[in-house]
């Protein structure tokens, strides 16, 4: 069947019917487009960003009926609102989060039904809202979940990831003193934004230690899980409460590391438009590597799950494919 919409009333999604590995069970399908229930409304995707949370959810995190959707980050334009919504209308500029679970598809689509949103204020453009959502959500919670505040000095390990590059902006905006751990792409970006920046790898301990002479009071890992978890503790000065994981869970629940399912802290999507009004003043900025047509999305999600990606992946459905 052709990737390309087929009427009005179908539209192209990405989808999975089963659990299991994204690169076996997902795949281009064209699907009826939908009505958006109450509370939500439905848009005319404009841009969506591709998370680690999507090879997740592929994978069995938060199971429920299928088919389901991937893209959890939304851009777009409103083209149907409840009846019960306010505030927004047909024809505005939006972004935030898909409605993946309620829905049987989400942001890698032609159209997308939307639980939480905020309008796209002046000076942001569509393809920068789509990178913000998942992330700066994701970095705001971690912060307020380890009680980073201002005059407190945190560790952001894995800075160059997009959570990790939010979570960098929005400690410093706290008034916390922030280091960085990153690789090349994104070093000198984040010393230029404030944070004291070092490398990864063997002589981390002690590198960080010598950098806040002594020990951070917050540790954030935002890192793929690589095993440095024992070693995030040795920076936290031995406690591991004082270190919060968004990736590893088993490990952490191993060593009594805290981390974003053992939190119970309640998301914080009143928070978009905070964030869309730091982004439109060039305050919060999510790198983006690399934009692609939505029919790409096989090239994209490999590239997602090389770990390579070095900042947000873009679908763009109205792109074509070269």
């Amino acid at each position: 069947m052709s990737e390309q919409a087929e009427s009005a009333e179908t539209m192209r999604a990405v989808r999975f019917h089963q659990f299991g590995e994204p690169s076996a069970v997902l795949r281009m399908e064209q699907v009826p487009t939908a009505q958006p229930d109450a509370g939500r409304i439905r848009v005319r995707v404009l841009a969506c960003g591709l998370n680690p949370a999507d090879r997740a959810l592929c994978r069995g995190l938060f199971p429920g009926k299928t088919p389901r959707g991937i893209g959890l980050d939304v851009s777009g334009v409103v083209d149907a609102v409840a009846n019960d919504v306010l505030g927004v209308a047909v024809g505005d500029a939006v972004f935030g989060a898909a409605d993946y679970a309620g829905c049987f598809s989400a942001g890698a689509a032609d159209q997308a039904i939307m639980k939480h949103w905020t309008l796209v204020p002046e000076g942001l453009s569509l393809e920068n809202a789509a990178a913000i959502s998942l992330a700066a959500e994701t970095a705001f919670r971690s912060l307020e979940s380890l009680g980073a505040d201002q005059g407190h000095t945190v560790l952001v390990h894995g800075a160059g990831t997009t959570v990790g590059f939010a979570a960098v902006q929005l400690a410093l905006m706290k008034g916390a003193r922030v280091v960085a751990t990153a690789g090349a792409t994104h070093a000198g970006k984040l010393a230029e934004l404030g944070a004291l920046v070092t490398t990864y790898g063997d002589g981390m301990v002690e590198r960080v230690k010598a950098l806040v002479n002594g020990h951070p009071d917050f540790v954030l890992d935002t890192a793929p899980p690589n095993g440095v978890l024992p070693d995030l503790v040795k920076i936290a000065g031995g406690d591991p409460k004082r270190v919060l994981t968004i990736t590893d869970v088993t490990t952490a629940n191993a060593l009594g590391v805290r981390h974003s399912f053992s939190e119970g802290h309640p998301a914080r999507w009143d928070m978009l438009g905070e964030f869309a009004r730091l982004a439109a003043q060039g305050k919060l900025l999510i790198p983006i590597a690399r934009v692609f047509p939505l029919d790409a999305w096989r090239e994209a999600m490999e590239i997602s799950l090389s770990g390579q990606a070095r900042g947000k992946l873009l679908l763009k459905p109205d792109v074509q494919h070269m």
